[in-house]
């Protein structure tokens, strides 16, 4: 067969290769350069050094102390996200947890160094140490006034178990980028902002905690090193081990635990003595995948804690949020810094900076506010109660046995809580069997309450108890089926218990008002699915 003249049809092009890890990005060696193009993009105060990974400010004062900071990429905002009039002059990032090159750190210096000269914060690691180091001595060849403070704020480790490393750097560097940063805006000399920030250095003590390890980029899958119902003590910033594995708490007793490592005075600890009404500030930092509702629940009890005894502290300040990350870990940590009037100044002084707080002093009085009288028929004030003047129309036996009928329901339906979860979180948002306990739990606890004489206000006691508790959807459609089923039985003036045709017609009345407000039909895949038929 003769070959045919007709041009060949081209190939389609390959799809493109999936991401070699579950992160959003395109390639993991220019996550960091993209990274810092991003933040410069939206922060017009920002510049980046062209080719290199540094951030400095697009404008800065030469006659001011300038401050330079950096390390690994892997701790946003730290350390890019500190760059601005107030905190730091520059900021250099290195790959993902690898300290950023020698010559990198030196290029960073030169351009935001004046005749003020320049002060370097780095955090105690060893390739910090040695690549900012260098850094400050090529400079000082220049003839640059540079000074380095190395924090190690961490109190997880005793003395004898540091080795030559010394203690690591955590999220309190974060403060003393602070303090340094106002004191040079101040227009304190090289001399006495170095030594304020070596001050503010050993007045800072930190300890985290470690549910799930981080995922580094590029790699397919990180194995956990945190089984399930266990959690890691004095972990560092990079997902290395901490200093001990310990079963899962609660919350409360986490946040004791982290205290009292901090306040240590055992030996080989010390680190950051406190007496009672010492001023500091508190900083609860989020490791990166920590739920802004589990950082508000650990904020609140370490706050309590300090003000009672045996602290007796005076918290003068509070930041809580993403200071220093470990990518997507899920954890937190503690950070105190004991104060002075003038070491609290400078946490308070202005600053450009986009994530650090404009609002940090506790509340002193957060006692709640009355809510307004609500009325009755809103079933949201107490237990509705049945017509005074109405006579029983249960007997003392049928009383109990509706009653009990009620809790029996309720304890099965909160036993099957980790089904319903399971169930709904395969095909909804999950919440389904934590929303049912909490209704079943509302009904076990009001049901001494309900009017148990009357079957209309039983009714309405059940609807009321779900409405206050469940949240969502499900919550207020259950309500308005017990409230409807409880309303059709007292339009029925009933003098003795319902017979089961009258149950009957009073079921079909709530099934009805479920539809009705809440849109559905039977095939619609709801509840009616199952209350209908």
């Amino acid at each position: 067969r003769a070959p045919s003249s007709a041009p060949p049809v081209p190939m389609p092009p390959p799809p493109p290769a999936a991401p070699p890890s579950q992160h959003l990005l395109n390639e993991p060696a220019d996550a960091i350069a993209e990274m810092i193009e991003g933040l410069v993009l939206f922060r017009p105060s920002l510049r980046r050094l062209a080719g290199l990974n540094v951030v400095v400010r697009a404008s800065a004062d030469p006659s001011q102390v300038a401050i330079v900071s950096g390390g690994g990429a892997g701790h946003e905002p730290s350390h890019a996200g500190w760059v601005g009039s107030g905190m730091l002059s520059a900021a250099v990032s290195g790959a993902v947890f690898a300290s950023p090159s020698t010559a990198e750190v030196l290029a960073a210096i030169l351009h935001v160094t004046g005749p003020a000269g320049c002060l370097v914060v780095v955090k105690n690691y060893t390739g910090d140490r040695l690549n900012f180091g260098l850094a400050c001595e090529h400079a000082k060849a220049r003839g640059l006034g540079v000074e380095m403070v190395v924090v190690g704020d961490d109190c997880a480790l005793p003395h004898r178990g540091l080795g030559i490393a010394g203690r690591r750097g955590l999220a309190g560097t974060v403060l003393v980028h602070k303090v340094a940063g106002a004191a040079a805006a101040a227009g304190a000399t090289l001399s006495q902002v170095a030594a304020e920030a070596r001050a503010a250095a050993a007045a800072v003590g930190t300890v985290g905690v470690g549910l799930k390890t981080c995922h580094p980029f590029g790699s397919s899958r990180t194995a956990e090193r945190i089984p399930s119902g266990q959690m890691e003590l004095g972990l560092g910033i990079h997902g290395e081990p901490g200093a001990s594995t310990t079963p899962l708490r609660h919350a409360d007793a986490v946040v004791d635990t982290l205290l009292a490592t901090i306040a240590s005075t055992a030996p080989g600890a010390g680190y950051l003595p406190l007496s009672p009404g010492d001023r500091v500030a508190l900083l609860v930092n989020n490791l990166g995948g920590t739920t802004p509702i589990e950082l508000s629940i650990t904020a609140r009890r370490t706050l309590i804690a300090l003000r009672a005894p045996p602290y007796s502290l005076d918290v003068a300040r509070v930041y809580c949020g993403p200071f220093m990350t470990a990518l997507d870990m899920r954890g937190l940590s503690i950070s105190l810094m004991k104060l002075d009037e003038e070491r609290l100044a400078r946490l308070d002084a202005p600053t450009e900076v986009l994530c650090w707080p404009d609002q940090a002093t506790p509340a002193h009085d957060a006692t709640p506010l009355p809510p307004p009288p609500l009325p009755e028929s809103a079933q949201a004030a107490k237990v509705p109660t049945a017509d005074a003047s109405s006579p029983p129309v249960l007997s003392a036996g049928e009383q109990a046995a509706a009653v009990g009928a009620v809790r029996r329901a309720a304890e099965a339906l909160a036993a099957l809580e980790p089904a319903l979860t399971e169930y709904d979180s395969k095909v909804g948002d999950g919440d389904c069997g934590f929303t049912m306990l909490a209704g079943a739990r509302a009904v076990l606890s009001d049901a001494p309450a309900y009017a148990s004489a009357h079957p209309a206000s039983l009714l309405a006691g059940v609807g009321y108890s779900v409405g206050r508790a469940m949240g969502g959807t499900s919550g207020v459609l259950y309500s308005i089926f017990f409230s409807a089923v409880g309303a059709c039985m007292r339009g029925m003036n009933l003098t003795q218990a319902p017979t089961p045709a009258q149950m009957a017609v009073a079921f079909a009345a709530g099934v009805d008002a479920v539809g009705r407000y809440g849109g559905a039909r039977l095939g619609d895949r709801t509840m009616l699915d199952a209350l209908l038929p």
